[in-house]
């Protein structure tokens, strides 16, 4: 913190039992009431820091001098009052130590603090601090210890020691008549040394409220704007009362928090500590730093907090309403009228004092009152709850259930505490009995009241009961069949339609409410049950008299008296009208999804054969000289996957050799269809002589124009015989390859669009040369095809395995589907021309 300002280490003076050492005698004590140096009074120079100007000769200039003159010997007056009142109690200890007169005790006072080396008002508060052993000298002395080293400097910019400033707070805060006279003494003598400039003093009301009990450094515009806060309104003081080490707050502007002075120290960093004293909080003490704070030593927190504590004794002394004028507020109930309220409420209530220790610190609450209706969880008497201490009665409330901590901060803050179903426990002989309750804590003035309510676990599960049919729609009854008392729950009537002052249906009368074809289900629970004296359960339709019908379904059981006669039947009805017509849905459903499984089964069995008719697996190998040719088909493995791949393998009268393959997009029926459209089209346009470009160009038209807008990719070659000579084209078709010599190698992509996709599209050809033992593949993608790597990827694995070549052409086309990788499960064409020697 770099504002705050380290005071010196006190001079150490003589102990007690060294000013106890000699008697007082007269010789060399000074007179008495000798007056402490520095502490009365100040010249004008170091009361404003400013010399003495002569020549104010106007009469504005003389009345501002006077003015000036006044103030300062007010301030003086203050400090020489305030080291006037130290020095005294310094003096009575002397007194009660030395057991001399008063006029000894201030020459023994003055004598040694001329041999200490400090002066009179020092002197009196070190012995102040030895003798009182409270909470101030140990902050002062703690404060001392973490900042001996730079204070001598800090003490004389200040004109007094760190100590003479705390006493001198104490001081004339003890010595203040109001709230607000105590915050301008702690921020004159002990604020203002530490950087502050502002502090302000937040009394807590019972509803939670913040009033502005007192203030300094703040203006009287801006002081009267926050002159109450409202409860649940998040400030800087509430976070203090939230926090018991306090809200220490670098730079307000970072926080956002609404506060005091917002606007003028809007930069500046803030402190907001709990004033309380007794286990109770009163308020808050809220300081302000014009620049942003750093984090505190702890001796400067400690400080901070004993000034804290100073404010709530001043709190608890005085009322911060009154100060501002407030009346007409309602007066809180004192403990008789706390009693009065607790005894005439319904349930278990305690009123709590809080027990204080020696030191006056909070340490237990004492049970003070116990109303008339309280039932002790461990089945203890009044009379032994009554008076006793609360840990001492319940000690397990300070454990899980956190109860004790929770009143303590009610006690604390004044906020109410409620809690639902908690789980309380209560040590009786060593044993722990569990109970669970609802729990209402409040502050009444200086007490508490603590309010709960067992929970009655057979309420709760006939509540819990009463819900579980209600959702499940069940409704039970009892009837006597000696008396015929018959007697239905409220969901009962409801499933009958029958208002609940209706009269029951006796279970002889079943039959007249329910579907005439149940007749004979409901005879059969009937004898089951009344006859047979066996529990018995039937399912019928109830007919209400609203005209709905319902689903029910009624279980019930004989109940025998001692001597095995039946007397009492019980049951219950539930509506299964939910459940019925479900199942009713589900058989449709299933018999529907047969009926479409079947019809599936059929037509993909008809593809099947209409696929396997055209395209077989093999085809019969074709008489060409100088040519070996083969063929392979694999369908799907899924039926219902059947797909448009075809081959084709034909010599022409020209005695050319038609080779190609095709994919028709799509699966099932229309693609089987199309496939069986293009591969005849193909084949009857193939007897024109044309080339293979023209070929795929009608191919295209046929394609777009007559088979219901499909789309397909074909390969298309003209393989000559005589000249070994290869044309092809392709439409939107992987190319064939070649294998030649060990290698295989596709070849070149020529241009040519998928057929289907457009009215008239124009192919370019190419033509290869082939040699002997050469080896030509057309294949469709369902060979290569992989979800998981690209086309070119997998292509290349294909061509690696191309590249083994077994002696026939049969055998490297099963070994190419046998390697093949592709898991698309679609069908696949495969054809191969291998060129043999004539």
């Amino acid at each position: 913190m770099s504002d705050l300002r380290p005071s010196p280490e006190p001079p150490q003076p003589p102990g007690p039992d060294d000013l106890a050492g000699g008697p007082c005698t007269p010789e060399g004590v000074g007179p008495a009431g000798v007056e402490p140096p520095g502490a009365v009074g100040s010249t004008r120079e170091a009361a404003t820091g400013e010399p003495d100007r002569p020549g104010r000769s106007s009469p504005l200039g003389r009345l501002a001098a006077t003015v000036e003159r006044l103030r300062r010997e007010v301030r003086a007056a203050h400090a020489e009052a305030d080291g006037r009142a130290l020095i005294e109690l310094a003096k009575g200890i002397l007194v009660e130590r030395l057991g001399c007169g008063p006029a000894q005790a201030a020459r023994q006072l003055a004598e040694l603090a001329e041999q200490a080396g400090v002066t009179p008002l020092e002197f009196a508060v070190d012995v102040i601090n030895q003798a009182a052993r409270d909470r101030m000298s140990e902050v002062t002395a703690a404060f001392f210890a973490a900042t001996a080293a730079g204070t001598e400097a800090a003490d004389a910019a200040a004109g007094q020691s760190s100590a003479v400033r705390l006493r001198a707070a104490e001081s004339g805060a003890l010595a203040a008549q109001d709230t607000q006279a105590v915050a301008e003494s702690l921020l004159e003598h002990a604020l203002a040394p530490l950087g502050a400039e502002a502090v302000a003093i937040w009394a807590l009301g019972a509803d939670g409220s913040l009033t502005l009990a007192g203030h300094a450094g703040f203006s009287s515009a801006e002081a009267g704007r926050w002159r109450h806060v409202p409860p649940g309104v998040a400030t800087v003081g509430r976070r203090g009362l939230a926090e018991r080490s306090g809200h220490w707050i670098r730079s307000l502007a970072e926080t956002g928090l609404p506060s005091i002075g917002q606007h003028h120290h809007s930069e500046g960093g803030r402190v907001a500590v709990a004033a309380g004293t007794g286990g109770r909080i009163h308020g808050v003490l809220e300081i302000v730093w014009p620049a942003p704070l750093d984090t505190p030593p702890a001796p400067v927190v400690r400080q901070i907090e004993a000034l804290a504590e100073l404010c709530a004794h001043t709190l608890d002394t005085g009322s911060p309403d009154q100060a501002h004028g407030d009346v007409g507020r309602p007066v809180l109930p004192g403990v008789t009228e706390l009693m009065d309220l607790a005894d005439g409420l319904h349930d278990p209530a305690l009123v709590l004092m809080p027990h204080l220790d020696a030191d006056g610190d909070f340490v237990d609450f004492r049970i003070h009152h116990v109303n008339g209706r309280f039932l002790d969880p461990g089945g203890r008497p009044r009379a032994v709850i009554n008076g006793a201490l609360l840990l001492e009665t319940y000690p397990m409330a300070a454990g899980h259930s956190e109860l004790f901590e929770r009143i303590e901060r009610v006690y604390a803050t004044g906020e109410p505490y409620r809690a639902h179903r908690m789980r309380l426990t209560a040590l009786v002989d060593e044993v722990p009995l569990a109970a669970v309750a609802d729990i209402n804590v409040s502050r009444h003035g200086g007490c508490v009241l603590l309010i709960w309510r067992i929970e009655d676990e057979t309420a709760r599960l006939a509540s819990l009961l009463q819900h579980a049919q209600r959702l499940g729609r069940i409704g039970g009854f009892e009837e006597n069949l000696l008396t015929g008392e018959i007697t239905w729950n409220g969901q009962l009537y409801h499933l009958y339609g029958k208002p609940a002052s209706g009269a029951p249906v006796p279970l002889e009368d079943l039959p007249a409410h329910a579907h005439p074809d149940d007749a004979v289900t409901i005879g059969r629970f009937l004898r089951t049950l009344l006859h047979h004296r066996r529990p018995a359960s039937t399912a019928f339709r109830l007919q209400r008299p609203d005209g709905v019908t319902r689903h029910i379904r009624v279980a019930a059981e004989p109940v025998l008296d001692s001597g095995g006669q039946l007397y009492v039947v019980r049951g219950a009805y539930q509506d299964i009208s939910a459940h019925h017509w479900t199942e009713v849905a589900l058989a449709a459903t299933r018999v529907q999804l047969a009926h479409s499984e079947q019809q599936a089964s059929e037509r993909n069995r008809l593809t099947l054969q209409l696929q396997h008719a055209i395209m077989p697996p093999a085809q019969a190998p074709l008489e060409v000289p100088g040519l070996d040719l083969a063929v392979r088909y694999r369908p799907a493995e899924t039926q219902h996957l059947v797909g448009g791949d075809w081959y084709d393998a034909v010599v022409l009268p020209s005695r050319l050799v038609l080779v190609c393959v095709g994919d028709v997009a799509g699966h099932g029926i229309e693609a089987a269809t199309s496939m069986v459209v293009l591969r005849n089209a193909l084949r009857g346009l193939a007897v024109t002589g044309a080339g293979p470009g023209q070929l795929l160009s009608w191919l295209n038209m046929v394609t777009h124009h007559l088979t219901g807008s499909v789309t397909a990719t074909a390969v298309c070659g003209l393989y000559d015989p005589d000249r070994h000579t290869l044309r092809w084209a392709r439409a939107g078709h992987l190319p064939p390859v070649l294998v030649r010599g060990g290698e295989a190698e596709p070849l070149p992509l020529v241009k040519g669009l998928l057929l289907g996709a457009v009215p008239e599209a124009e192919y370019q050809e190419h033509e290869v040369q082939l040699a002997v033992d050469d080896t030509l593949l057309m294949y469709t993608d369902g060979l290569i095809e992989r979800r998981d790597r690209s086309v070119e990827e997998s292509l290349a694995q294909m061509l690696t395995t191309a590249r083994t070549v077994p002696s026939t052409l049969e055998q490297q086309l099963d070994r190419l589907l046998t390697h093949s990788r592709s898991d698309t499960d679609d069908d696949t064409c495969l054809v191969g021309i291998r060129v043999a020697p004539c």
